[in-house]
């Protein structure tokens, strides 16, 4: 039988199995069930696991959650890769084959391509190189324990059904497939993908040049508006350098005991080639780059009801299911010099210890940072295996890379990298491949022969020692040892806050951040000058902000500027977010301390559900202004009047101001944008036939404003609504007749000016929303266009998906009506230019006490089972989406109380 045959009939049995799965759900067809549940974790009694050395307690609450208690270090990783195996081996399997390029081992010829680019980058070839040369022996030995637990648990569950369900339908079609031994270097990988899914302004560099192609430099500016130090503030005060280049903080603080012609000259379609490969990256990294925000912040105890710190975080990611997150908690009996740990948290299924959390002394979390780590670089290339740099040709590095492909033939590639080591990104997966051909560069490189390439420089391709500092945060007894941390900690570059129990709360800025030769990283830089470039040396840490018990009382970080850059001579980034949920934030904490005010936990909870749209507050009242002459717009203008500008799932007001802004958007932007950056679908506003539903005569006998867009954007140049946007058309309000307030209107005619297009946006939000709502007001409500559904990613989605769109919607959950929005605190996004859909979210949310760690609240999206139709599968979601928090024991006692399965891990 040939392999696209066999992969035909493959396909016909995954149909089966849906059928099977659907039996199982409704709780009939014997056989489907007993496959759904033969792979669900052993949760009682006890089990020999080798290597062992000594019993190790496994205890589970009701949600699933898994506290651990060992003697050794050894022992305490070693369970914990154990049972992270029992609950999340599919996903771990994936996730390692994304890190080394091998997707199409599992899922066959629709990820070559994914792969290809990955291979290019050489992600795991890094993490081996950090594993080798930088990593501490202690690091290695948990790492190794780690691994071991997991090959214990794979020698039990050597992959078949009762490993995972997701085995059994692999099996299907490729029956070839075992999982390998799982290796230390495997942890160490994810953290580049952590790495890609933070790495700061990468794709504005791509965004801008390809705009500069339509648009001069001042409308570049417009779009691209400086950051509002005056208004929105940073996370530090200036502060200065001492003599020795150390940072001394000016907070109030107390210490403890450009763009080249030739840049910007490059290919619409090179770069809008490497953009898409960015956008293909699998779904599991979630939506890399700028946009994605995250809040945190720590009140000191002299503010708080407690009498002690209290921190928040909840870090903002692309949804999907199983959680990017596991809540685990590792405890050694007694903590001795044998035995470092006693910490509780959220960790990275795959990867020892705990990422974010708190131990028995100090609490912290993490927001990205948004430093510019990385930097493209257009080379000219002369043939398969030169460049030229200074005029003067250079050899490529090269490799070849082959990758197997389930149901297909292997396939070859050569990656190539400059003699600094950059790879070229731009290459296809093919052999020699020459690229940028077709590249207008006209005077920019006249002497270009086979083309432009696209090299990226980035820090996490660098070797560093983030996994040490993962295990130092675990084991921190106070500020001195977190800030040895932060040091290591390179990649993904995050601002850090910290509270311990002795009252005192800090952040400190850590990462690899560079120093460049020449330009800002806010353009692609010409590679064949070698006066453009990264110095040897990063930015010193000893020279990064910190602030240690700033006078305020409280440190908030939303990825915001960090510091402003009157006199700080170092350059963190261009490209901040623009700090509309931290002063958001910081307004409420003000709010609450007035008159001698403190914080409680509730108000630390409540904080993190304000869903307020600051940006509607300045809009609406100028949207109120605007004369509407047509009734059923008016109907819907009036539900503005007096609306709070909360975003609540139920509120008729939200969606048709939501409704609004993403119309004007699209007029005031979105109509102006080169073709090629546009939406899939061609996402921009067209205009068809007035939808048959409406009452006659409405919004005046027009026709339909109706957007078409595939799910997602092509491009982040597109308006998409976030934070930069609320700025862009902030700064714009104040000048009505600014020419991107010119607008095509509803009959194909050219307008002006801002009332006009205001008014036009107030047409086209109320002809969508009646279209996709209805025509009653009365039954709008915002969480109805607002909706979340939580997709199984790791089975792979359209072409290299192993499973059917039946068994892909078994496996979702949803959809949830959400509160919220992008630019809101109560960060549920949605990207305008491809609808109201939420496509990131708070990925978990905590609130640490730490004058009662017993009394600190948790919750995740999904669950901890990645083991669909378990129990615990998706049992935190309804609680996140409706804004609860669990109760997170930590103390034996609490623990012992909340445990309903107790499993213990014997020498084997």
């Amino acid at each position: 039988m040939s392999r696209s045959k066999k992969f035909r009939r493959a396909r016909l049995i995954v149909l089966v199995l849906a059928v099977l799965l659907v039996g199982a759900v409704a709780g009939g067809g014997y056989w489907g069930v007993r496959t759904v549940h033969a792979s669900f974790p052993v949760v009682e009694g006890t089990v020999k696991v080798a290597g062992m050395t000594a019993p190790v307690d496994v205890k589970r609450d009701g949600y699933g959650i898994p506290q651990l208690y060992a003697d050794t270090d050894a022992d305490l990783f070693r369970a914990q890769g154990y049972v992270q195996a029992q609950d999340r081996f599919w996903e771990m399997d994936v996730r390692r084959h994304i890190t080394a390029g091998r997707l199409s081992e599992m899922f066959g010829s629709g990820q070559v391509e994914t792969d290809g680019f990955l291979r290019t980058m050489g992600w795991r070839q890094v993490a081996q190189q950090e594993y080798d040369t930088k990593l501490s022996e202690d690091t290695k030995k948990n790492l190794q324990a780690y691994a071991d637990g997991v090959n214990a648990w794979l020698q039990e569950h050597p992959g078949g059904s009762d490993a995972s369900l997701e085995y059994t339908l692999l099996g299907a079609v490729n029956g070839d497939y075992k999982p390998e031994k799982w290796d230390p270097v495997d942890s160490v990988a994810w953290l580049k993908a952590m790495a890609w899914n933070l790495s700061g302004n990468l794709q504005e560099e791509i965004d801008r040049a390809l705009l500069s192609q339509s648009f001069g430099p001042d409308q570049i500016s417009q779009l691209y508006p400086d950051y509002p130090y005056a208004r929105n503030g940073t996370i530090v005060k200036t502060g200065t350098l001492a003599a020795d280049g150390s940072y001394k903080p000016a907070d109030g603080a107390t210490a403890p005991a450009g763009a080249t012609t030739q840049a910007r000259a490059a290919s619409d379609a090179l770069l809008k080639d490497v953009s898409d490969k960015i956008s293909a990256m699998p779904q599991l990294l979630g939506r890399q780059g700028q946009g994605i925000g995250s809040n945190s912040w720590v009140v000191d105890g002299k503010h708080t009801t407690t009498g002690k710190p209290l921190l928040a975080n909840d870090p903002h990611l692309g949804p999907g299911l199983p959680s990017i997150w596991y809540q685990m908690g590792l405890h050694c009996r007694t903590v001795s010099a044998t035995c470092n740990y006693d910490t509780a948290g959220f960790t990275f299924s795959g990867m020892p210890g705990v990422v974010i959390g708190h131990n028995r002394d100090i609490s912290w979390g993490f927001t990205n940072l948004g430093a510019d780590v990385t930097d493209l670089y257009l080379e000219k290339v002369t043939g398969p295996d030169t460049y030229l740099v200074d005029g003067k040709e250079k050899k490529f590095q090269s490799r070849k890379e082959t990758i197997k492909v389930a149901g297909g033939e292997d396939r070859t590639i050569t990656v190539r990298s400059t003699q600094e080591g950059l790879p070229l990104i731009s290459d296809q997966s093919t052999q020699q491949q020459h690229v940028g051909q077709n590249a207008p560069v006209g005077n920019a490189a006249p002497d270009r022969a086979a083309g432009y390439g696209v090299a990226l420089q980035w820090t996490a391709l660098v070797p560093g020692q983030t996994m040490d500092a993962v295990f130092k945060l675990d084991r921190a007894a106070g500020w001195a040892d977190f800030q040895a941390a932060a040091a290591d900690f390179a990649v993904p570059a995050q601002n850090l806050i910290y509270a311990d129990t002795k009252g005192n709360i800090g952040y400190q800025a850590p990462g690899m951040i560079p120093q460049r030769t020449k330009g800002d990283g806010t353009y692609p830089a010409p590679g064949w000058d070698s006066s453009y470039g990264w110095k040897k040396d990063f930015v010193p840490f000893k020279a990064l902000p910190y602030s240690f018990n700033p006078a305020a009382g409280y440190i908030v970080t939303a990825n915001q500027a960090v510091i402003d850059p009157t006199g700080y001579k170092y350059l963190l980034t261009k490209d901040w977010e623009y700090g509309t949920r931290a002063k958001e934030i910081s307004d409420q904490i003000d709010s609450r301390l007035k008159n001698g005010g403190k914080i409680s936990p509730t108000d630390m909870q409540a904080i993190q559900l304000d869903n307020t749209s600051v940006m509607a507050q300045t809009l609406v009242p100028l949207l109120l202004k605007v004369q509407v002459d047509d009734p059923y717009v008016r109907e819907a203008q009036d539900l503005l009047k007096d609306w709070n500008f909360r975003q609540d799932a139920d509120s008729a007001a939200a969606a048709y101001y939501n409704g609004v802004w993403r119309q004007l958007l699209t007029l005031a932007f979105g109509q102006k944008f080169p073709a090629g950056l546009r939406a899939e679908g061609d996402c921009l506003l067209v205009r068809q036939k007035r939808d048959a539903t409406l009452p006659e005569g409405a919004v005046g006998n027009t026709t339909q404003a109706v957007t078409e867009c595939g799910t997602r954007a092509a491009a982040n140049a597109q308006p998409d609504g976030g934070d930069r946007w609320t700025e862009v058309v902030r700064q714009l309000l104040s000048k009505p007749d600014n020419g991107w307030w010119d607008y095509i209107d509803s009959n194909h005619r050219q307008q002006h000016g801002l009332d006009g297009l205001l008014g036009e946006a107030m047409k086209d939000a109320r002809q969508d929303l009646t279209a996709q709502l209805g025509k009653d007001i009365k039954t709008w409500s915002w969480g109805r266009l607002h909706t979340l559904t939580l997709k199984e990613q790791t089975l792979g989605t359209d072409n290299s998906s192993i499973a059917s769109g039946l068994v892909h919607r078994l496996l979702n959950r949803g959809p949830y009506q959400l509160s919220g929005g992008t630019a809101a605190v109560d960060a549920a996004g949605w990207n305008a230019a491809a609808g109201y859909q939420v496509d990131w979210i708070p990925s978990m949310r905590m609130v640490v006490d730490l004058s009662d760690f017993d009394a600190s609240q948790w919750i995740n999206v999904g669950g901890a089972s990645g083991h669909a139709f378990h129990p615990n599968y998706n049992d935190q979601t309804q609680l996140w989406a409706d804004g609860q928090l669990l109760t997170w024991a930590y103390s034996p006692d609490a623990v012992g109380k909340a445990a309903k399965h107790t499993m213990t891990l014997l020498p084997g």
